[in-house]
Formats: structure tokens, sequence, C-alpha cells
């Protein structure tokens, strides 16, 4: 990952820190996704990826999403 250079979650290495960039997810899956914390600027981290889903660190909470959800969001190297 280049800097400046967006990805999807789903895409991200496993265990290092991103920063998420956007969401391009529906308007009421976007707002549900902030509230959870998934919000422009936020630090990420995933910590496992098994059978098209998901574990993120976020907020000192794991959250668990399928890919195609993980897939909605767009993260940035974490500098």
């Amino acid at each position: 990952m280049t800097p400046h250079h967006s990805i999807r979650l789903a895409d991200a290495p496993l265990g290092k820190h991103v920063r998420i960039s956007r969401l391009r997810s529906r308007p009421d899956v976007s707002i549900r996704l902030r509230e959870m914390g998934f919000c422009e600027d936020a630090i990420v981290r995933c910590v496992m990826k098994s059978h098209g889903n998901i574990i993120c660190e976020i907020l000192n909470t794991r959250v668990a999403m399928n890919s195609r959800l993980a897939g909605d969001i767009l993260v940035s190297p974490f500098e």
C-alpha cells in the first residue's frame, strides 16, 4: 500500500493499522458503521480473515463483518 492510495478494508494486510478514508455503502449502512466507530479518519486493524469474513479491531473492540461490507470501507496506510 502506497501513501494516499486507498484499498478496501477487506484487502488490508493482517495486523497492520490503517485509517478509514471513505465509506461507500448505502446511506443507512454508513450511518450504522459510523455509530459503531467506523468513521472517516478512524484507525482500524484487521485481526483475522476467514471464509469471507473479517474481524477488525476498532476503539479497543473487535467487530466481525463479511467481506462484502468490508469492501465498502476504503482505507489508507496509517502513519
